[in-house]
């Protein structure tokens, strides 16, 4: 179980491993049969961050003999099928697709090595855990003796922790750095706002800006990202959207035309908020704030990426982010950035200070009875604020 902050590199750090075993052990390897037996399973909550892993793992393993396939809802089965019937070492997928070809025969995982839950905290909530369960207890699954499962996520709270030791046996948890906050290289800005007023701040915060290029607003809504969107482009703003009920073809349009600068904003819901990494974000506006700290972290974790300084401008409406105060305090006090005297306030009437468990250290060092294994790396508390990395 590992987590560091996003942008650090977490994809390499379990890609990398996976195909070197593969490079130095060739005859662990299945060879092209009536199925698909992939020796590798990436899990990953979105379509988007499917393809995004598969085109690295596509890099890492360039001009060797290892099959990299990527299965995901919203595209051909026909075509994404015969990919995996002509061999497949390395299979990342989205639970929805992966269940449907497991159904249909297609594959199963009788030469499994490694299992990998990617964003395992939101593989782990009550939308996946099921299917989850399902796999990893498959008929054809490999012992988890016989495996390795690994969970990588930037947040782990103390719950999905729990959650996720129950499908790992003695296993390692490692943190990186000053892991469950937000990211030093990421300046944190907050503005009272109301519901009504929104629209109108974000033009004025659009129009201070010397480019809005690369600029990502988050929303909670479907709906709301169309109106936002649409209100954009009405004006002087190139501008795209994506979200869940728009079609695969035309959320990777969106995403393409954002990372090819020919759209400079993109709105979206937290489809985008988990793993993606879009070079050139310099802005992230939160429209509307989510509903739990941990997405707020990794929504703002799409800016400030490998070192680059970001930017994120989030609207605070007491009437509805009051829950969020006190965490937000902590995720600043932790950055070392200001805090607004307003939102202590409301953290303050909130009554919940610093309630929430970010997953910066192994919850069972509380057990002093634990006979489990830890490796813990860097927390914040053990060493100085500029050693952090």
């Amino acid at each position: 179980m590992a987590t560091a902050q996003t942008g650090s590199g977490k994809t390499a750090a379990f890609l990398l491993p996976i195909i070197q075993s593969f490079l130095s052990n060739t005859g662990d390897l299945n060879s092209k049969s009536s199925k698909c037996q992939p020796n590798a399973l990436i899990l990953t909550p979105t379509r988007e961050l499917t393809i995004q892993i598969y085109e690295v793992a596509k890099k890492f393993a360039l001009r060797s003999h290892l099959k990299v396939c990527r299965i995901y809802g919203g595209a051909a089965i026909s075509y994404q099928s015969q990919q995996l019937l002509n061999g497949c070492n390395i299979l990342i997928a989205t639970p929805g697709r992966l269940n449907d070809f497991v159904n249909r025969g297609i594959l199963d995982f009788g030469e499994i090595k490694f299992v990998v839950l990617d964003e395992a905290d939101r593989m782990l909530d009550m939308g996946f855990r099921s299917s989850i369960e399902n796999f990893l207890n498959h008929p054809t699954m490999v012992s988890p003796n016989e495996r390795q499962t690994l969970m990588f996520s930037a947040t782990f709270s103390q719950e999905i922790q729990k959650l996720a030791g129950t499908y790992l046996n003695d296993y390692l948890f490692l943190a990186v750095g000053i892991v469950g906050g937000a990211c030093k290289d990421v300046l944190q800005n907050f503005i009272q706002v109301s519901n009504n007023e929104k629209k109108k701040t974000l033009m004025a915060l659009l129009d201070e800006q010397s480019s809005v290029q690369g600029t990502l607003i988050f929303v909670e809504e479907k709906r709301t990202t169309d109106f936002v969107a649409s209100y954009l482009s009405s004006t002087k703003y190139p501008t795209t959207s994506m979200h869940g009920d728009r079609f695969q073809q035309q959320r990777e349009e969106a995403l393409r035309d954002f990372k090819n600068k020919r759209m400079h904003i993109l709105v979206a819901t937290s489809v985008a908020a988990r793993g993606l990494d879009i070079h050139g974000v310099r802005h992230v506006i939160n429209y509307d704030l989510p509903k739990d700290i941990d997405e707020y972290v990794h929504r703002i974790g799409r800016t400030g990426r490998l070192g680059n300084e970001g930017k994120a401008t989030s609207f605070y409406d007491s009437s509805r982010d009051r829950n969020l105060a006190a965490n937000l305090v902590k995720i600043l006090e932790q950055a070392k950035q200001n805090v607004p005297r307003w939102l202590k306030d409301d953290a303050s009437e909130s009554g919940d200070y610093v309630s929430q468990s970010f997953g910066g250290y192994d919850y069972r060092e509380k057990n002093k009875n634990s006979s489990f294994k830890t490796n813990v790396q860097n927390q914040p508390e053990q060493i100085p604020d500029d050693e952090a990395w």
